[in-house]
Order: structure tokens, then C-alpha cells, then sequence
């Protein structure tokens, strides 16, 4: 009796079991199932099922069963791997540049660049305030430009010392266009828009208007807006139009290209 049923079942140390190991089905790996011999490697799965595909490109469908299939000649159970995070999005800044996490505002540097008024200071700090504190570069207003030639001299621009100035209204013939004339230095860029206000640059969807009112010639721009939209006052309108800008994306491409070379020109290195 002993013969026919081989040796003693209970001999040796049979409380040890050999365990399968479990791999994970990753994409790519080579595989051999126990029973068809067929192989191939992990391409994906379908209802359950992780599919393999050979080296002529046939496919096949296995169930994840306990030992089913060889790899490298041994008995594994295979299993889906678990579903991995999706890697958070990267933040982007207001201008639609790559926010870096983890960086401290640079020093200012002497590189400057200047707008016309503390409006347009306001809606450039809402734009590009962060890429600007990380480059150090200070943006100032000035109260107009009809003493821009004045000014930029007594700034003394250099290679390491440039200026961005950013006009409102630079059109052909225009008195902004024949003031910037008069700024020659190769270490200042002067640029702008052709708006009549930096208000005008923002695009009036953000604001729930279908376009800016026409203003008549001979009337202050601002206080005829304010009286076509029934508002009571400009600084009301302001703040109303500063509270409906969140990105780049809410003012219109005039003034984003401007801005852009402003800052290109004063944080590149010369040469």
C-alpha cells in the first residue's frame, strides 16, 4: 500500500507550502502561459483578462488566474497593477507661463520697465507680477509721457541697465508715437498698445460687455465710458474692471505682446 501511494505524505516538513510569487502585469513584460505555452508580452487588459501579444504581433486574451503563467521559467500569478496618480497639472502664473514652486523674488535688479500710470501698473503686477518678481524687475509709473525723453536721461541706461517703457495710444501720427521718437538709446525699448487707456486693453467679455462704448471726440475717454455703463465715478470703474482680470487671457494680444518683449529686453543679457 505504501508503494502505491509513494512516499509518506506527512514526511519531511510539509507545513512549508511553496508560495507563487504575484508580479505585477506591467506593460511590455514577457510572459509564458502554463497551459497554451503561448507567449508573448503584457500590452493591456480587457474584461478581467490581461492580454498578450507575440513576437508576430498576434494577440491573446488570459485570465488572471493563481499560478497561470512562467516567467522566466517560474509559476507567478500575475495581477493588474495598481492605478497610479495622474501627475498633478503643472500651475501655470496669470501670464500663462510655468509657475516654479519653491523660488523667492529676486533682488530687484537695475533693469526697470515703466508704464504711463498706476493703472497700468495694477493690471501688469495682475498679469506678469509673478514672472517679474522672480526676473527682479521693479515695475514704475509715471504720470504721463510728455517728459519721457527727460526721464530716460536721467536714468542713464546701459547693457546692465535697461529700460521697458510701455505707452498707451502708440499709433501712427499719434502724440505718444512722436514722443517715443525722440528716445533713441539702444538700451531702452519703448512699446505699446493702441488703445486710447490701458482700460481698452482688457477685453470687454471679461467684463459682460459686448465691446468698449464709443466715446465722442472732445470728451475725457474714462468719464464718457463711465457715463455710457452708468457708473458713478472712474475709480469705481476701475476696481470693477481690475476685479474681472485673472490671466492673460482676459486682456487683448496688443498689450500681451508688448509685454512680453518688454521683459524679453530687459532680463536677456545683452549680446
Amino acid at each position: 500500500m505504501g508503494r502505491r501511494y509513494g512516499e509518506d505524505v506527512l514526511a519531511g516538513d510539509w507545513r512549508r507550502r511553496r508560495v507563487t510569487p504575484e508580479v505585477d502585469a506591467e506593460p511590455d513584460l514577457v510572459v509564458e502561459d502554463a497551459d497554451s505555452g503561448f507567449c508573448g508580452a503584457v500590452v493591456g487588459f480587457e474584461q478581467g483578462a490581461v492580454v498578450l501579444e507575440d513576437r508576430h504581433g498576434r494577440r491573446r486574451n488570459f485570465p488572471l488566474l493563481p499560478a497561470a503563467f512562467l516567467l522566466d521559467g517560474e509559476a507567478v500569478t500575475l495581477r493588474r497593477p495598481a492605478a497610479r496618480p495622474a501627475p498633478a497639472p503643472r500651475r501655470r502664473t496669470a501670464s500663462g507661463s510655468v509657475a516654479v514652486a519653491g523660488v523667492r523674488a529676486r533682488v530687484a535688479q537695475a533693469s526697470r520697465i515703466w508704464v504711463e500710470g498706476v493703472h497700468d501698473a495694477a493690471l501688469v503686477e495682475r498679469i506678469w507680477g509673478d514672472d517679474l518678481r522672480i526676473e527682479g524687475i521693479v515695475v514704475e509709473p509715471l504720470d504721463g509721457i510728455d517728459a519721457l525723453a527727460d526721464r530716460v536721461r536721467e536714468f542713464e541706461p546701459g547693457p546692465r541697465r535697461r529700460l521697458g517703457v510701455l505707452v498707451d495710444h502708440l499709433v501712427s501720427g499719434s502724440k505718444e508715437s512722436r514722443i517715443v521718437a525722440a528716445v533713441t538709446s539702444p538700451d531702452v525699448l519703448v512699446t505699446g498698445h493702441p488703445y486710447v487707456d490701458v482700460w481698452q486693453a482688457v477685453r470687454p467679455r471679461a467684463l459682460g460687455i459686448p465691446a468698449w462704448p464709443v466715446v465722442p471726440p472732445g470728451r475725457p475717454w474714462k468719464e464718457g465710458v463711465c457715463a455710457a455703463l452708468g457708473v458713478a465715478e472712474p475709480a469705481a470703474m476701475w476696481r470693477h474692471i481690475l476685479s474681472r482680470v485673472d490671466s492673460f487671457a482676459d486682456v487683448e494680444t496688443p498689450l500681451i505682446n508688448a509685454m512680453e518683449r518688454l521683459i524679453d529686453f530687459v532680463t536677456v543679457p545683452p549680446g
